[in-house]
């Protein structure tokens, strides 16, 4: 064994901690940049884009452009195989353990990409599940991936300056979009009592706090329209034409 294969230096020169992700990005011996997670026995080295292994199955991108190239270029509907199965599941944790960095690291775009790829690999895993309850136990997670995403929106247009109006909005729109999940998994009764909408409606309410933002265009709009006053709502949809179109 060489000295270049321990990592004690490594490991002692940074500390674990237990109740943060260890997360921090460095430069390879090529240049090149990568993320590393701190994990209680080691560390986790991940590419800053593509998948984080950096490895390509079956030579694409990711398990995800593999699967819905397969699923385009197939005539008859297919079920994941085990392998596949496998490699779905590996993907997913890859991707959650690089999403959880972004965030610790305020790089919310990314946040955003890799949740998305999360997403939609999850839409695959459900049209092409090998069984019901495979599907369900990755289907469990999409609330928590999407609280991720939302709140990585927010956090995003705040760091942008779109300022506070417009990271509420992402939150409500955010909240829609979960709660239509409830719907689907009829389930709705629970929304409210939900943990993870609890947090993102206190996340709303913080930036409505430090930002000074009052009842948003779109909360008028969804007031006016639930008090029938359709003058009103025809006004504020108006102003909110007007803002999509921006200055010319």
């Amino acid at each position: 064994m060489s000295d270049h294969d321990n990592i004690d230096f490594i490991l002692k020169g940074w500390e674990y901690e237990p109740y943060n992700v260890n997360a921090r990005i460095v430069q390879g011996d090529d240049g090149r940049d990568v993320l590393q997670m701190r994990i209680d026995l080691g560390i986790l080295q991940l590419e800053m884009s593509g998948r984080p292994d950096g490895s390509h199955p079956h030579s694409c991108e990711s398990m995800l452009d593999f699967l819905l190239d397969k699923a385009k270029n197939t005539d008859e509907e297919f079920q994941l195989s085990e392998d596949e199965c496998f490699e779905v599941d590996r993907e997913f944790v890859q991707f959650y353990h690089r999403r959880v960095c972004w965030l610790q690291l305020r790089r919310f775009e990314q946040a955003i990409r890799d949740a998305n790829h999360t997403l939609s690999l999850m839409d695959v895993c459900q049209d092409h599940a090998p069984d019901e309850q495979w599907a369900i136990a990755h289907e469990q997670y999409r609330p928590f991936v999407l609280f991720h995403r939302i709140q990585a929106e927010a956090l995003y247009l705040l760091d942008e300056g779109d300022g506070g109006e417009s990271a509420v909005e992402a939150v409500n729109q955010g909240l829609e979009e979960l709660r239509e999940l409830f719907i689907a998994y009829e389930i709705e009764d629970r929304f409210d009592e939900d943990d993870l909408v609890q947090r993102l409606i206190e996340v709303r309410e913080d930036i409505r706090d430090r930002y000074e933002v009052g009842e948003t265009l779109q909360e008028k709009l969804a007031k006016a329209v639930a008090e029938e006053r359709y003058e009103l709502a025809a006004k504020l949809r108006d102003e909110l034409a007007r803002r999509e179109i921006g200055p010319h």
